[in-house]
């Protein structure tokens, strides 16, 4: 619970950061007129349609569990002729395939709207991603538009449409003269900076310029003003902080354990290779030696054989001396 004395917001001028999906909801959805000409004013800009009516469907989180990051804050939109929109914001990057994730949500979508014995002629439906991070950096285009389509680019029914809007390929644009920039230009970085006092002058003369830009500063003032919005905001802040770190903790933990086994098996394997290595070499240096051996025994057994004959045939110990390379002690003994 606040009290009177405690507040979340940093000063009494300071805007929640609309790149955080709660605060980005709000602004949206608070069901003011300005709120609601920003809505249809972003979404006309991103699908490059006018759009007149649009209807915010139920999709609130419990409010007791503000605290979890995994809740959807998306925006859920039904136009007047039955097609429904999914516009949501997406702070970080995580470690998924964003491009799966938006088909599913969208396969999805679609289905609900679907009516047994419409013959298949649902309206169409569109995932919108405003993303705080490149989805392609190959791309250099802040707006993606995905539907299914055959090779030569003919379009299947248009029923599926995945939109991504990249705010950080929009940041490379700050500062450009108001009058170039376009409509869907302005509103990235009035979503990039509007909460950023340093460039309160810029985004105000590009807001000046927009009447649905007027409605949304307006409207992200207001929800500014109610203190549960920060509270909200900076919980899931907090909780993106939290777990962040606990993952990188949780990586240097795995890395150092990873780094302890690895010398461990390293240690071990180089035992058993370096037992391994001397087996094999000291099988090779003992048949060299023994090859060796043999190769004496057999030549003093030559050289007592030949003195055996020598000494059949008469010859002097001196003689045989001279021609075995025996000793006289070895003849000596042998004839005995």
């Amino acid at each position: 619970m606040t009290t009177q004395n405690q507040t979340f917001r940093p000063s009494p001028t300071a805007l929640l950061n609309p790149r955080c999906d709660a605060s980005f909801k709000a602004m949206f959805t608070a069901g003011t007129k300005d709120s609601d000409a920003a809505l249809k004013d972003f979404i006309s800009t991103v699908l490059n349609r006018p759009v007149k009516e649009v209807q915010v469907m139920q999709n609130e989180p419990p409010v007791q569990i503000i605290t979890e990051s995994q809740m959807s804050f998306d925006v859920s939109v039904k136009f007047d002729d039955g097609e429904r929109i999914d516009l949501e914001m997406q702070t970080r990057q995580e470690n998924y395939d964003y491009g799966a994730r938006a088909e599913i949500q969208l396969a999805r979508l679609l289905s609900t709207n679907n009516k047994i014995g419409d013959e298949w002629s649902t309206p169409a439906a569109y995932q919108i991603s405003v993303l705080n991070f490149e989805f392609d950096k190959d791309d250099k285009s802040p707006l993606s538009w995905y539907n299914m389509r055959k090779e030569n680019g003919r379009q299947l029914s248009g029923k599926l449409n995945v939109i991504f809007f990249d705010l950080i390929k929009i940041h490379r644009l700050l500062g450009k003269p108001v009058e170039s920039l376009s409509k869907l230009e302005k509103w990235g970085l009035f979503l990039s900076y509007a909460d950023d006092e340093r460039q309160t002058g810029y985004i105000d003369a590009i807001i000046k310029s927009e009447g649905g830009l007027m409605s949304a500063k307006s409207s992200l003032l207001t929800v500014s003003q109610d203190e549960l919005n920060w509270v909200r905001q900076n919980s899931i802040f907090k909780a993106m902080e939290d777990r962040h770190a606990s993952m990188h903790n949780g990586m240097k933990k795995a890395r150092e354990k990873g780094l302890q086994e690895g010398r461990e098996q390293g240690l071990q394997e180089g035992r058993e290779q370096g037992l391994q290595e001397g087996r094999k070499e000291g099988l090779q240096q003992g048949i060299q030696e023994g090859r060796q051996q043999g190769l004496q025994q057999g030549l003093q057994q030559s050289k007592l054989e030949i003195a055996r004959n020598a000494l059949s045939m008469g010859l002097s110990i001196e003689q045989i001396t001279q021609l075995t390379g025996l000793s006289k002690d070895e003849i000596e003994n042998m004839s005995d």
